[in-house]
């Protein structure tokens, strides 16, 4: 186990009450830098990669302490050393700048037009503005009986009495105009008759003298159940701004403004790529191999996100495969599982760099899924991506490196895959909301946490509680988990306000 992942899974140990003996302290490391691709077969450990600015230890690295050790012959000595004239340890970004990162990243695909059945999930390509007047005409809001005048009414045309049809929603003809001192039956959503000065609800009239009069203990009030053109909006009022989610409201409310077609965002596309030979893909785990947890989960937390995910491949630890899907690819973005780090078989960063590609975040701060990786394809590798009538000039894609711990790898999706989609979609992200522990969270001494919380209680009593079992190699806390806690480095007392991720369904 890893000095990174000794400190998580005490971490986790803590908050779930138990305990276990303390391991020896390892040594301090002196110089520990990090540089943009790391090579070192060393470090082979995927909980490591990408901490280069911690100490063995799990303590920040410093450097001015690391300076002030350096005493005479020794000082001189590291002052003339080639390690001296590298450049210093570049702090790796907090979970905040690493979201802020990704959201950066890339910009919104070409928009299409698409029938408004084929929408859903899509984002808006720009504001959705009324065709029309809504209601397009004054309508009944209940079924009973248009009135004209106060009471009592006769009852227009021919026999009021129970079997009387009136006037019906959709009735293709002109309703008649009222005389004041007339009624006539009505139905809900039906067009109110010229003259009309209110409806009476049927529960609340009284048909006598054979069907020709109408009464009511309390005569309504003028205007009373008429839905008036227009009082929704108006023609060419805007309903909907550009960028919105569409949902299935969304989708009610362009239907009713008269819309068959809608200018979307194309959905990104998405391909998962599972590394690692250690995986099993069914059955227990055995002889040393273990089930791979990532391959079902990914897709359908991307699809959740809003991607389509247009393959799930289960590659090994095949260099040359890795290579040449990765050029080869149509996707928008690649999500890869596993190999973030720099062991003998780790092959995502050297593949990466045959690529030519530009590597954006290569870890950060947060606990678990420090090692976490994103990187933009060069534009060749991703020729084809989008339809040649919808893009003048080839997109490049992204990878998102996640982790092979799988609660780790859930820490990637939500720090970086999520706002790289969101701004591959044009979808506008909703500010994330705060919440209140109802229990002690421990922390890491400089890195932020994210914890699977459930949500409990209501109004001023709602808090959410941290759940056990939530260690990088762990899925027992967040599969029941409404949400994950952002936890910000020391940890949070109980009653603290904390910043939430809910989960994506």
């Amino acid at each position: 186990m890893s000095g990174a992942d000794e400190l998580d899974e005490a971490i986790a140990l803590a908050n779930s009450g138990r305990t276990r003996p303390t391991p020896p302290p390892a040594p301090r490391l002196k110089r520990i830098r990090r540089i943009e691709w790391n090579d070192d077969p060393r470090r082979s450990s995927e909980d490591d990669a990408g901490e280069g600015v911690y100490a063995s230890d799990g303590a920040p690295y410093d450097p001015d302490a690391e300076e002030a050790e350096e005493t005479g012959e020794d000082a001189q000595e590291a002052a003339e050393s080639p390690a001296a004239r590298r450049p210093r340890a570049t702090a790796l970004p907090t979970w905040e700048e690493a979201r802020e990162q990704a959201a950066r990243s890339a910009s919104a695909l070409p928009a299409t037009t698409l029938p408004l059945d084929h929408t859903l999930g899509h984002t808006l390509a720009a504001p959705v503005c009324a065709l029309t007047d809504l209601p397009s005409f004054d309508t009944s809001a209940m079924d009973g009986w248009a009135v004209a005048g106060p009471g009592p009414w006769a009852v227009a045309g021919a026999d009021g009495g129970d079997d009387a049809v009136g006037i019906l929603a959709g009735d293709t003809a002109e309703p008649p105009q009222l005389a004041d001192g007339e009624a006539v039956r009505i139905a809900t959503g039906a067009r109110i008759p010229p003259g009309t000065s209110a409806v009476l609800r049927a529960e609340n009239a009284d048909v006598t003298g054979k069907g020709r009069r109408l009464r009511t203990p309390e005569a309504p009030q003028p205007g009373a159940d008429i839905r008036s053109r227009g009082q929704e909006c108006r023609t060419g009022d805007e309903l909907l701004p550009e960028g919105l989610h569409i949902t299935p409201a969304v989708l009610g409310l362009c239907a009713a403004a008269g819309y068959d077609e809608l200018r979307v965002v194309r959905r990104p596309r998405a391909e998962v790529l599972v590394l690692g030979d250690e995986l099993l893909h069914r059955g227990l785990p055995r002889d040393g191999r273990i089930r791979d947890a990532l391959g079902p989960m990914v897709g359908p937390w991307l699809n959740a996100l809003g991607a389509d995910v247009i393959a799930t491949r289960r590659l090994g630890d095949d260099a040359e495969a890795l290579y040449e899907v990765l050029s080869a690819t149509t996707a928008d973005m690649v999500v890869t599982t596993g190999s973030t780090a720099s062991g003998p078989v780790d092959h995502l960063q050297p593949t990466l760099r045959r690529l030519g590609a530009e590597l954006l975040v290569h870890g950060v701060r947060v606990r678990p899924g420090h090692p976490m990786l994103l990187a933009a394809l060069p534009a060749q590798a991703h020729a084809g991506s989008a339809p040649p009538s919808t893009s003048d000039a080839p997109r490049r894609a992204h990878l998102v490196g996640l982790p092979g711990n799988p609660l780790a790898a859930l820490s990637g999706l939500v720090t970086l895959a999520a706002p790289l989609l969101y701004a591959l979609a044009g979808r506008v992200e909703r500010p994330l909301a705060q919440a209140t522990l109802g229990a002690e969270v421990s922390g890491h001494p400089s890195d932020t946490r994210l914890v699977p919380v459930v949500r409990e209680g209501s109004g001023l009593r709602a808090r959410v509680q941290p759940l056990r079992y939530a260690g990088p190699a762990m899925l027992r806390g967040v599969a029941a988990a409404d949400a994950l806690a952002v936890v910000p480095p020391g940890g949070a007392a109980p009653g603290t306000d904390v910043t939430v991720v809910d989960l994506p369904w």
